[in-house]
């Protein structure tokens, strides 16, 4: 029998929502249950610090756990560095503190209130002082993807026609059209969040797991047995149908 695997979609510092995504989990498939969480933990939501935290006490508890990075925990990644880099996948005007990313809300979970984004890069040095380590480590030791039988787990995707071992790094984490609009069948599943959609999908060769909690909208579990698909709800598993 082939043994589930629940994977979760973009969080966006929504602790709340982690929370009672965890408890479906737990509910359908124990609490051992192997999870994979696609990244994207920071940023928009109330709560990023709150959701690092979960995330990496139970990674260091043990727990049957998978984080994978998102393009988002790199920015943030990127700036609490000692010289704080901005991503160049970001469109030309656009940084980590820009309103449309959601890096501000990040550091406010932090406890620095700040509204004028110069005052924040002058208060840089303030900004490491109020990320615990354990949080710096836990992001720069996500993977940018997992593979687990005849699924393929990363954040945005991934480029049609490259081999999965030549696959960069900037495609897994920020990739977009080449990757949703190409109907090729790849050598698994690929499930991935990144571009949000009003509820999951299932496009035959991939499954889209974010469904907008960055924006208040309800955060998706979903559980997979083989290339099966099944939707997480409070009432229990709802089949997630190719469309």
């Amino acid at each position: 029998m082939t043994q589930p695997i629940y994977a979760i979609g973009d969080i966006h510092g929504q602790l709340g929502m982690l929370q009672d995504a965890l408890a479906r989990i737990e509910a359908d498939g124990g609490p051992d249950a192997r999870v994979v969480f696609l990244g994207d933990y920071t940023d928009r939501g109330p709560d990023s610090k709150g959701v690092i935290e979960l995330l990496s006490q139970g990674l260091e508890a043990g727990r049957n756990w998978v984080c994978l990075l998102g393009n988002h925990d790199r920015m943030f990644s990127m700036f609490i560095e000692e010289y704080p880099r901005n991503d160049a996948r970001l469109l030309v005007g656009y940084h980590w503190l820009h309103d449309h990313i959601g890096g501000v809300e990040t550091l406010q979970s932090y406890g620095l209130q700040l509204t004028d984004s110069t005052r924040i890069y002058e208060l840089h040095a303030e900004v490491l002082q109020a990320v615990p380590d354990h949080h710096r480590s836990f992001l720069d030791a996500l993977p940018d993807y997992h593979q687990e039988g005849e699924l393929l787990f990363v954040h945005a995707g991934i480029r049609p026609g490259v081999a999965l071992q030549d696959q960069s790094q900037e495609d897994k984490i920020w990739i977009r059209q080449e990757f949703l609009n190409d109907q090729t069948e790849h050598p698994w599943l690929v499930v991935h969040g990144h571009t949000q959609i009003p509820a999951p999908e299932h496009r035959g060769n991939r499954v889209n797991l974010d469904s907008g909690a960055g924006f208040g909208r309800p955060l998706t579990a979903a559980v997979f047995e083989g290339q099966q698909c099944w939707v997480l709800t409070p009432e229990g598993r709802k089949a997630l149908i190719c469309e």
